[in-house]
């Protein structure tokens, strides 16, 4: 688990800078709905983000960090993974999450995800829309480079890019998009060689790519908590702002 119910985004909020909050229940093409959040700019830049969340699902860390998105120009959809098995519903302390995480698929995630870039889209097909996701969702995340949903970007935090069964790293070769990775230099979870490993196979594969390693921080520095890597977590952010103006 990387968030917990005290934690929130490292980022300062913008007053003024949402013009629209919603929850929101979504459908994929299998059917499955789901819960999201989305958050509309009050000064729209163009891009969309969807936000794939850490194996809580859908809890307050990311409905705050789509409204920090909107307040920066990109309106967001943070969504919920466990439609399927646990109905529509917000993810609090006590969901029991580990019950329901072995029962997602990648083909599952995929067809919630297509569901909020389409909401993003709306009436426009042509809109820019980037994912981003934290460690479950960071894999998550660049799982969807490879999806054919047209992204602009695929960013991930923390990701593991050998996840098991099948990790993003064996589908480099079909990503559609440039990738944004911001790791933890210490991270018990995801060696460096993996890390490395994914650079060198995005590189093999002509993927435009950036892997960040932040040497001696934790999985999950990402976190107002973490007041000791506030600099790492600031400068992550920034790369985050950064790249979606480059490709967006």
């Amino acid at each position: 688990m990387c968030y917990d119910d005290d934690s929130s985004p490292p980022i300062e909020p913008i007053d003024g800078g949402v013009a629209a909050r919603e929850d929101l229940t979504l459908t994929a093409a299998d059917g499955n709905q789901f819960a999201a959040f989305a958050a509309v700019s009050a000064k729209s830049k163009g891009p969309g983000v969807v936000i794939l969340p850490d194996v809580r699902g859908l809890h307050h860390f990311y409905e705050h960090l789509a409204l920090r998105f909107a307040e920066h120009g990109y309106d967001s959809v943070a969504i919920d993974y466990f439609g399927r098995t646990a109905g529509i519903g917000k993810r609090r302390e006590a969901f029991p999450y580990a019950e329901h995480v072995p029962l997602t698929t990648i083909e599952g995630v995929t067809a919630d995800t297509a569901a909020a870039v389409a909401h993003l889209r709306g009436g426009d097909p042509d809109r820019a829309v980037f994912t981003v996701g934290f460690c479950f969702g960071g894999s998550n995340s660049w799982h969807q480079a490879a999806a054919g949903h047209g992204l602009a970007g695929a960013i991930g935090f923390y990701g593991n890019p050998k996840r098991p069964p099948s990790g993003p790293i064996d589908r480099v070769g079909d990503f559609e998009c440039p990738i944004l990775g911001l790791m933890a230099g210490d991270d018990p979870g995801i060696p460096a060689e993996a890390v490395e490993e994914f650079r060198q196979a995005l590189e093999n594969a002509g993927v435009d790519q950036e892997i960040v390693v932040y040497p001696g921080a934790p999985h999950s520095f990402f976190d107002r908590k973490q007041e000791e890597f506030a600099d790492d977590s600031a400068d992550a952010w920034r790369r985050v702002l950064d790249f979606i103006a480059r490709y967006g």
